[in-house]
């Protein structure tokens, strides 16, 4: 009974979340019938949506926070020990955020793949907020996103990082 209670828990939670967001949604926003047809979709044309990612310009480089935190599940033994979030930021040069805005499906892919995987080899166990194995975590972002952006990409930063043990 006890291990069950965090599970009807984290049930009852993401119910609640999911009901919540399908309650507060915006309205869609209609489109005109001619856009539709050329395919055109403009996003000022749409100024109810939020957008993925929130951009701020600081002279020489943008910060572009993604909008959706990370969740990464800890398994042990087949066993899910603990969910990790994450949220991330990035240093960008100039004029580079229509880009990644619009890859963002594949930038926000590939950092979950890294997440995985440094899951997987134990990163998130034990003291995982040490400075040396952050850094380690934060390079391997820096590298996927640049693998994907190239130099567009100057820095990926950890904004927010907590554990939820099961």
């Amino acid at each position: 009974m006890k291990k069950l209670l965090p599970v009807v828990l984290a049930v009852i939670g993401v119910a609640l979340g999911v009901g919540a967001g399908f309650m507060l949604r915006p309205d869609p926003v209609p489109v005109a019938t001619d856009e539709l047809h050329e395919g055109a979709h403009d996003a000022a044309a749409t100024p109810n949506e939020m957008p993925p990612i929130a951009a701020k310009s600081t002279g020489d480089l943008d910060y572009m926070s993604l909008h959706d935190q990370f969740v990464v599940p800890v398994v042990k033994d087949g066993k899910m020990i603990s969910l990790v979030l994450i949220s991330l930021s990035l240093e960008t040069l100039p004029n580079a955020q229509a880009k990644i805005i619009e890859n963002e499906p594949r930038l926000r892919g590939a950092l979950l793949q890294v997440m995985f995987d440094y899951a997987n080899i134990g990163g998130f166990d034990g003291a995982f907020t040490n400075s040396s194995r952050l850094d380690k975590l934060r390079r391997n972002f820096f590298e996927v996103a640049q693998s994907i952006f190239g130099d567009d990409i100057t820095d990926v930063l950890i904004t927010e990082i907590t554990r939820q043990d099961m």
